[in-house]
């Protein structure tokens, strides 16, 4: 079940592609009013002014990286950003939006993907909360051994809130990983999503072997930055 449903989250992403920015940016189904729109909005500057305050960073590895919405706060701060999606049309879109030589594509299914290099941050945005509890371990040893030592992870994803999805989407908490998405179409599909609480999601970070914070915006948001430390005979760590 779980291969034909990662498969049908694969076409999904692809079908949706021209229309994901509009989930984003609380366009058609997804506008809400202004005042909860503003709220949104409000929420994601706070998550972009800490991506900013990392610093500039040689190196980047973006996974899962959709039509660009983060990949051009990456340039911001990396020379060089790297990244993977298994949608050629979000490729499409977010290279001709960026059109920037310090961008690199990679038409890759995150779970068959296997790091071979090192960077100085790793950052996924919305990706965390589509794999499955039975892959999560396997995918974050994939994250840590893509951070070079003392290099960072940066994570956003989902809080459970009704007014982040469609307006014809019913949101519910119900434990079932499983949930039904409809495109502007009306066309269906099944997806994996997983609404994590920070202190579930810092354990998976610590098990990884990143040192993490994480923090929750007011509403819509859960994001986490880690770093990879090494340890000493003492189990103590210290960053290289």
């Amino acid at each position: 079940m779980i291969d034909n449903i990662l498969q049908q989250q694969i076409e999904y992403y692809r079908a949706r592609a021209n229309e994901y920015d509009e989930w984003f940016y609380r366009k058609g189904r997804y506008d809400h009013s202004p005042k909860i729109n503003q709220r949104w909005f409000n929420e994601v500057a706070v998550i972009k002014n800490t991506l900013h305050q990392i610093g500039l960073m040689d190196d980047i590895l973006e996974l899962a990286s959709g039509t660009g919405i983060w990949t051009q706060e990456l340039l911001r701060i990396g020379k060089k950003i790297t990244v993977i999606d298994a949608s050629e049309e979000m490729i499409a879109i977010n290279r001709s939006k960026l059109n920037s030589l310090s961008v690199e594509y990679h038409l890759i299914d995150l779970f068959t993907w296997q790091p071979d290099t090192e960077y100085d941050l790793v950052f996924f945005a919305f990706w965390l909360s589509h794999v499955p509890p039975k892959l999560l371990d396997s995918f974050l040893t994939k994250v840590y051994q893509s951070v070079r030592l003392g290099g960072e992870v940066f994570i956003i994803d989902s809080s459970f809130e009704p007014t982040s999805t469609a307006n014809n989407h019913i949101l519910e908490d119900d434990g079932n990983i499983y949930k039904t998405r409809k495109l502007n179409n009306g066309q269906e599909f099944q997806i994996v999503k997983i609404f994590y609480q920070p202190d579930e999601l810092k354990d998976k970070l610590k098990k990884a072997g990143f040192q993490a914070e994480v923090k929750v915006t007011d509403n819509y948001f859960i994001y986490a930055q880690g770093k990879k430390f090494k340890t000493i005979r003492n189990s103590e760590s210290v960053i290289i």
